[in-house]
Formats: structure tokens, sequence, C-alpha cells
């Protein structure tokens, strides 16, 4: 089967938040309540066991001024080409479907939470009231088997959310892209090849941090080897201190001696 993707356009997002409702009543997830924060007009915060699909409020300059602007981004669960998550699960509850989506067996998984911090997103939680990791499952229950497309995307109705095949949905990111800097606007694509290519990928209007996006997201466990490198190295320094501050002492001792 093809290689099946996500484009969230950044540009025609209106914050309706219409794609969280979606969620939420297609996988039967219970509203939170957080109360009043005082962080932003956005009242669910962020990605949690029961918020699969989140759009993030992100405010740019100073409120009516000419310069002010909102930057509204629905987010969710990226089923990187390269995922950690599936990288480190020692029990194989999290598997590729035929299309590319990664996904949470939820017979399988034990709860160890290692794929917790293996996400350099931050999307992967552990759902309290069962124990066991959770995410977006990019609906696969929708569009492997019924044929349709993610929840989300059914209920958006601007079209900020696409799905399709992954390349033809590139090659739409790009005319996209064109379009809005022949009109003097910025657009960068991001996901394009990052860990082996998002299935969820974005066009975005600004520096991926603006997004709470990390603008080179790598899988933690690549950094392991390197840690180790120093961690030798390290070793090694503490071993010759050692052995020098052994020699010194006992020139000491045998001057003294003499």
């Amino acid at each position: 089967m093809a290689r099946m993707s996500m484009l969230v356009d950044t540009a025609v997002c209106i914050g309706c938040k219409g794609c969280e409702v979606a969620c939420k009543q297609w996988n039967e997830l219970p509203a939170e309540n957080h109360g009043f924060t005082g962080v932003s007009y956005d009242n669910t915060l962020a990605l949690s066991d029961k918020t699969w699909c989140h759009v993030a409020f992100n405010e740019q300059g100073e409120t009516f001024n000419t310069d002010f602007r909102w930057l509204f981004v629905s987010d969710r669960c990226k089923h990187c080409g390269e995922a950690g998550c599936l990288e480190v699960c020692p029990t194989g509850a999290i598997y590729r479907t035929e299309t590319g989506a990664v996904n949470i067996n939820q017979d399988v998984c034990n709860g160890c939470q290692n794929c917790i911090p293996a996400c350099p997103f931050g999307v992967v939680s552990l759902d309290h009231d069962t124990g066991l990791a959770n995410k977006c499952t990019l609906c696969t229950d929708r569009t492997e088997v019924m044929g349709r497309e993610p929840a989300c995307v059914t209920a958006c109705p601007t079209d900020s959310l696409v799905f399709g095949e992954r390349e033809e949905l590139l090659a739409l990111a790009e005319q996209k892209q064109a379009r809005m800097q022949r009109n003097g606007h910025r657009a960068e694509i991001y996901g394009r090849d990052e860990l082996g290519g998002l299935n969820v990928f974005f066009l975005l209007q600004d520096e991926p941090e603006v997004y709470g996006l990390p603008s080179n997201p790598q899988l933690p466990q690549d950094k392991v080897p390197e840690a180790y490198t120093f961690t030798a190295a390290g070793s090694i320094l503490l071993g010759l201190a050692a052995v020098v501050s052994f020699r010194n002492r006992r020139v000491g001792r045998e001057d003294q001696e003499g």
C-alpha cells in the first residue's frame, strides 16, 4: 500500500478546534478540565493521554498593533519514518502499519514507558487509567479499514488538514510554499526529511520553534554512543590522573626516605 500522510497547512488554520473535537468523539476520549490557566486562549494546552490532537495558539506581536497575528497549528503524533518509540519498545507493542502509521497495540504494551522519552516531540503519553502508552493512531481504523479520511481531516472547515499519498502531498505543499513566497510571505516545509520523513508534516509561516517544534529533531537514543564516548574519555583521564597522583606520592615518599 502507498505511504499515506497528512499535510498541516498552518496558513489556513483558523484555530476552530474542530479537529480536536472530532478526534475526541471518534476515539471516545474524555474532555480535560484545565480550568483558568492564564497562559493562552487555548483551553487544552498540550497533547496528553486524553488529547491526541491539539490546536496550539501562538501569539505574535503586540495586541491591537498592526504586526499582531495568531499562528495556529493542529498538532498530533508525527508518525515518523524513523520512529524512536518503535525502536525502544521491548515487547513489539509499537508497530508500523501498511500505510506507514506508527501505532500502539494496547494488548501487548506492558506500560514500561520507554517510548515516552524516546519521542523527540513529546507525543507519547501514559494513560493513567490503564497504565499503558497511547497517542494518535492517524485513524487507521478509518483509513485502512473503512477507506475514509482521519476524523480530524473530515472535520476541518478550511482544508488546513489534507490526507493522501505522501508524494502527492509534498508536491501540494511545494506549490503552496511557492505561492506564499511569491506573495512575500515566509513559508517552510517541516518534516520533509526529518527523522526519515514525517508522515504528518507541516507548512509553517515561521521558525519551527514558534510552533513548539524542534528545529532539528533527533532520537535521544542516537546520542547514546556520543555519551559513551565522553564517559570513556572521562574515565581514561581520571585513570591517568590517578596514576600520576600515585606516582608523585611514591616519588615524594622516596625523597623523604632518602
